[in-house]
């Protein structure tokens, strides 16, 4: 039963084990869903989802299983501010003529026969989107078979809730901000030293281990403090192609101008590939820049480096002699052989694209990703993406 559900669960991303399948079949046996297709989502998502980061992956595999559904229309801005308004209380007592059921294809069929015709904000009534009344989209209403648009459920009784994806923050897949990145880069503090000295700072695992074992009576522990050690070298792709990403990279920027726990901190700009130079800002203008050469001789090999780039780009960029889109700087040695330098120099280096992963081999470029992706072990510039990233890097 729902076998066909079990494997698009799997094939949207879910790790969902045959034993955890066989759990669900056990609780329906005993009839733990009540016979509700609202308490089997319940059930499923309790029984199979392991990890909320999860919950909006299953939240979509679920819409598209059983009500056909595999994308959220868009809703326009203008009609997402009509909507959001105080809901109206109403008590229903009977079932009049108005609340006749439709299914799914006849109601999306309805809304957007609905969204073309409509220019105004609406309350009340049975046919226009709106908020109160009986109509079968809108909300604040009621009707037993219908959409809901922005508000808040309180029947359970919507066929589809139009925009309601309650988890989509909690996704290891989204693009990050400055906080996620920084929670991210403090993991290389596992390269930092303890310095020989006093027990100075509070160890707040060993405080809690020791108060637990004595029986919750506070206990202090103290550890000697941390020397940072970690030397970081962080070379970001600028203009063109990364425009669209110059946000990201802003943020990334900060994080780690903001992390405290760094020795040394270096960061430099290419635009596209590296050749014989690295420019010191984003703008890559002439004279801004240090000898790729100086930086190999100047930074040592202890430094760990991490390429920001979408490694997208035309392959004589990538291969040729004078490949530099920069004519006035032509460059002798191809880029691909700039970028085999640095593995070779540095021993702990890692590319994050902000490409989405599964793009990689069909985008713009994809040829030249895959070419880099030889050269730098590549990940996607997501925090799940960055988490693997890192643990590339601590690997000793």
């Amino acid at each position: 039963m729902f076998i066909k559900f079990f494997y698009l669960l799997r094939d949207r991303g879910l790790n969902i084990s045959l034993d955890e399948w066989l759990c669900l079949v056990e609780a329906l046996d005993k009839g733990l869903a009540m016979n509700s297709l609202l308490e089997f989502y319940y059930l499923c998502r309790n029984v199979l989802i392991k990890n909320e980061a999860d919950y909006d992956k299953f939240d979509l595999a679920f819409a598209e299983y059983f009500q056909g559904v595999e994308t959220v229309e868009e809703i326009p801005d203008e009609l997402w501010q009509w909507l959001h308004t105080e809901e109206r209380e109403r008590d229903i007592l009977d079932r009049p003529d108005w609340a006749k059921e439709y299914d799914f294809d006849k109601l999306m069929e309805m809304f957007r026969e609905r969204l073309a015709e409509q220019t105004e904000k609406h309350d009340g009534g049975n046919y226009w989107i709106g908020t109160g009344g009986t109509s079968a989209m809108g909300h604040g209403g009621y009707n037993p078979s219908g959409i809901r648009v922005g508000g808040y459920s309180r029947h359970r009784t919507a066929v589809q809730v139009a925009g309601d994806r309650n988890f989509r923050d909690f996704r290891q897949d989204q693009s990050l901000d400055t906080r996620q990145f920084q929670m991210a880069f403090r993991k290389l503090r596992q390269f930092s030293t303890r310095v020989d000295m006093a027990k100075t700072e509070l160890d707040v695992e060993g405080t809690i281990d020791a108060t637990c074992n004595n029986a919750g009576m506070l206990k202090l522990v103290y550890e000697k403090p941390r020397k940072n050690t970690v030397k970081l070298l962080l070379l970001m792709d600028s203009d063109g192609s990364m425009s669209p990403y110059t946000n990201l990279c802003n943020q990334l920027f900060q994080a780690v101008h903001q992390s405290t726990h760094l020795k040394d901190l270096k960061i430099y700009y290419f635009h596209n590939c590296i050749y014989d130079y690295l420019y010191t800002s984003p703008r890559c203008q002439h004279g801004e820049w240090v000898e790729t050469d100086w930086v190999f001789n100047n930074l040592d090999s202890e430094y760990k480096v991490i390429l920001v780039g979408d490694a997208a780009m035309s392959p004589y960029e990538l291969i040729a002699k004078g490949g530099n889109n920069d004519w006035s700087l032509y460059n002798e040695e191809p880029g691909i052989l700039w970028l085999q330098k640095f593995p070779k120099r540095y021993k702990k280096c890692i590319w994050l694209n902000p490409i989405k992963e599964q793009r990689w081999e069909h985008a713009y470029g994809s040829r030249t990703i895959q070419m880099v992706r030889q050269v730098f072990p590549m990940f996607e510039l997501t925090l799940d993406g960055l988490d693997k990233g890192i643990q590339r890097l601590l690997v000793r």
